[in-house]
């Protein structure tokens, strides 16, 4: 699988868990909200920023993609650090 592929791979997954977490935040405590509110935000912010690197790479070579890998891991790890986040709000 090349970078470009995993990178859709990794935005389509963060899709997913965006809008799960999404409708879950209907189900949460008062108090609890404006956090888990902060916390979908970020990951959005971090899947938005991830798109638009994508977007941007759309059409490079593959050359291009391995040099943005370590911009693509890090946000992916940023944003599974803020699914993590969210998360402990259930726990």
């Amino acid at each position: 699988m090349s970078t470009k592929e995993k990178v859709k791979k990794q935005i389509d997954e963060m899709d997913d868990q965006i809008s799960v977490w999404g409708a879950k935040f209907e189900s949460v405590k008062a108090e609890t909200k404006a956090r888990y509110k902060e916390k979908l935000a970020g990951m959005k912010s971090k899947r938005n920023e991830m798109k638009a690197k994508y977007d941007e790479l759309a059409d490079a070579k593959e050359d291009k993609w391995d040099e943005a890998k370590d911009v693509f891991s890090s946000a992916s790890k940023s944003f599974k650090e803020g699914f993590n986040k969210l998360k402990s709000l259930f726990d």
